[in-house]
């Protein structure tokens, strides 16, 4: 917890802000600048920042989800592209995401941070300030974490709980002949990541109209994780697996499959893709399939679900939360892989995502 004995930024009288680095600073002013700067306590909070543990009071009735996630720089993001701001926002928003695939509700947030000693103390309020900004629609409260000098660029790790009162959906429970969906569209962040790896500058000149540019490099630094959808689905008779698409179609599909011990079959043609991507792909000259089924970090919610309710779910999501659902494919009772096929039912090679470790895609 912030105010412990775990944090390792050196400990110097706090100063003046205008350039101040963390080293200067200290780990003390450190943390009474983060607990000045976030939401105060919400009802639940007995306990936040400033002791050794949060205390928290969990309602009667409900299970308690729990998820982690790190992000960091060089794997995650780049500090060419991504402002603090887009960092502390991501490193939340990706575990939002997570509880909402569970059907929950996201509550409380830990969060460790680990940057060099030379960073300015702005960099770190802005920082907070973006994770704040990602926390304040869904009512999560920072209720601690730890600090850190880091030998070389930003590390951070957040630790976020919820809550559920029903039954959580999981991976393993596909059935044989559900029909698999997905919330939104797909390829964004890909595309986003696309451009800016190339450059914006070289973006535009390819062809890429200003807002369009904005809107797929949005998706990837300030992804928006689908809360609301995730609870409404999440208590929607007929869902019966659900989970993020964090990792990309092909290979979060094949974690549904693997855990529920089936297969699926998934048609190219239904795949939604914006308009937006499309002509982004169009502009650069890439296949935007591969954006939409192997890029990942999409964070929409693929799900499994009774095919008779399918419609239902539907109407039902698009008129609570405006986000449109669609079916993309079959559960099936085969123990296998997932195959990708065209509009004339023909398979389609589709290799799945990046593997950490590795270094290299899969398959």
């Amino acid at each position: 917890m912030y105010g412990g004995a775990g944090s390792h930024l050196s400990m110097k009288a706090s100063e003046p802000s205008e350039r101040v680095s963390l080293g200067r600073l200290g780990e003390l002013g450190l943390i009474r600048r983060i607990r000045s700067s976030v939401a105060g306590p919400a009802p639940d909070v007995v306990v936040g920042i400033g002791d050794d543990a949060a205390v928290l009071s969990v309602p009667a009735g409900h299970q308690l989800l729990a998820t982690t996630d790190l992000v960091i720089e060089d794997v995650h993001f780049r500090r060419a592209s991504a402002t603090p701001a887009d960092i502390g926002w991501k490193a939340l928003a990706v575990n939002l995401s997570d509880i909402a695939a569970m059907g929950g509700t996201p509550r409380w947030a830990l969060v460790a941070l680990a940057v060099p000693a030379d960073t300015a103390v702005e960099s770190i309020d802005a920082f907070y300030a973006g994770m704040e900004s990602a926390a304040a629609p869904h009512r999560v409260t920072l209720v601690g974490g730890d600090t850190s000098a880091s030998p070389g660029g930003w590390f951070v790790n957040v630790t976020l709980l919820g809550i559920h009162a029903g039954t959580p959906r999981l991976r393993s429970h596909a059935r044989p002949g559900d029909a698999v969906a997905v919330t939104g569209s797909l390829g964004a962040s890909a595309a986003g990541l696309y451009a800016l790896e190339m450059g914006l500058d070289e973006a535009r000149a390819r062809g890429i109209a200003p807002g369009e540019l904005a809107e797929i490099t949005q998706a990837h630094l300030r992804p928006q994780a689908r809360v609301s959808e995730g609870r409404w689905l999440g208590q929607a008779p007929g869902v019966h697996a659900m989970m993020d698409c964090s990792d990309g179609l092909a290979t979060d599909l094949g974690h549904i499959c693997r855990e529920s011990g089936l297969g699926a079959r998934v048609r190219l043609d239904r795949v939604p893709i914006s308009p937006v991507v499309l002509e982004a792909a169009r502009a650069l000259g890439q296949d935007v399939r591969q954006w939409a089924v192997r890029g990942g970090e999409d964070y929409e919610l693929l799900l499994t679900c009774d095919p008779a309710a399918a419609g239902a779910l539907a109407t039902g999501l698009a008129e609570a939360t405006g986000t449109r659902l669609t079916v993309v494919g079959q559960i099936e009772a085969r123990s296998g892989d997932v195959v990708f096929v065209g509009a004339d039912d023909v398979p389609v090679t589709i290799r799945a995502g990046y593997e950490h470790f590795t270094g290299s895609e899969r398959g």
